[in-house]
């Protein structure tokens, strides 16, 4: 297939799945969601991805209707199904359906969704352009929410800019960005926001940390400054779907570049990550 969805216990096409009216998601986003790549057969980091998924599901009273083992088994069966050598793996769970109340029934059960396509990886060696904007979000990031008006808005921005992603700061310190996160070298350190209730805990930023304490780079989490950004010698942003970019202009001013080493370095260990979970050799189909 070229794209699979999943409903609720119904498999098709996404233009042939139908969800109720009165699923609490069109009235107030109530729900959570997750997604990684899927690549060979496997999903990506599945378990990592799976206690995120449950873990903002609980902040939230929601109820997932299947355990994790068994939810790891339909994504996988899912991807299995789907044409192409890499796959976007999405899936979220909404609190349930209901007529429209803002407080629910406690007992109510979650409805689940999964969809599955094709998608290509971007190539890490080609540089990104950023934007900023105040953070004017919640303070639950740290939730993985359905309520993503806010990203939509930051990233058509940044589209209609010319850029990739747009860096979020509340006053002068950076948070993350519109749907990734972003973090600094500075002087062989590497710097990030620590995973507060101001940021969401990137899987792919989690895992890049822990490629630079296997490479003996010294890692410090801890807010920094928008002017410490702009100064930094290298400016990585990582998400599960793009795993690591970096940026070479900020606004349309220059940034980073000046430790490509480091740089390069950690980017070989998180695609050597990859590479050893997925057995793929590249992030291009061959």
């Amino acid at each position: 297939m070229r794209a699979i969805a999943y409903y609720d216990g119904k498999i098709g096409a996404p233009d042939e799945l139908t969800v109720p009216f009165n699923d609490r998601v069109h009235f107030f986003g109530d729900g959570v969601y997750d997604a990684t790549v899927g690549a060979n057969g496997k999903v990506y980091l599945l378990q990592d991805h799976l206690d995120r998924f449950y873990a903002s599901a609980a902040s939230l009273d929601i109820r997932i209707p299947m355990e994790k083992e068994e939810l790891g088994r339909l994504l996988t069966d899912l991807l299995s199904k789907v044409d192409g050598k890499y796959n976007f793996v999405y899936w979220q769970v909404t609190r349930g359906v209901a007529e429209r109340n803002h407080v629910f029934d406690e007992d109510m059960m979650g409805k689940l969704w999964v969809l599955v396509r094709p998608q290509k990886l971007n190539d890490p060696d080609e540089a990104v352009s950023l934007n900023d904007a105040e953070d004017t979000r919640f303070y639950h990031c740290n939730i993985k929410t359905l309520n993503l008006l806010p990203s939509v808005m930051y990233s058509q921005n940044a589209k209609r800019q010319g850029c990739y992603e747009t860096v979020l700061h509340r006053g002068e310190l950076v948070t993350e960005c519109a749907h990734s996160n972003v973090s600094v070298l500075k002087d062989g350190v590497l710097y990030s926001h620590p995973n507060d209730e101001l940021i969401l805990r990137g899987i792919a930023k989690t895992h890049m940390i822990q490629a630079c304490y296997r490479l003996g780079i010294q890692v410090i989490e801890k807010p920094f400054t928008m002017d410490f950004l702009r100064n930094a010698d290298e400016v990585i942003v990582t998400s599960s779907s793009n795993f690591f970019r970096y940026a070479n202009t900020m606004n349309g001013e220059p940034v980073g570049g000046k430790d490509p080493k480091t740089r390069n370095a950690i980017r070989d260990a998180v695609l050597e990550e990859f590479y050893g979970y997925t057995g793929c050799k590249t992030l291009w189909d061959e």
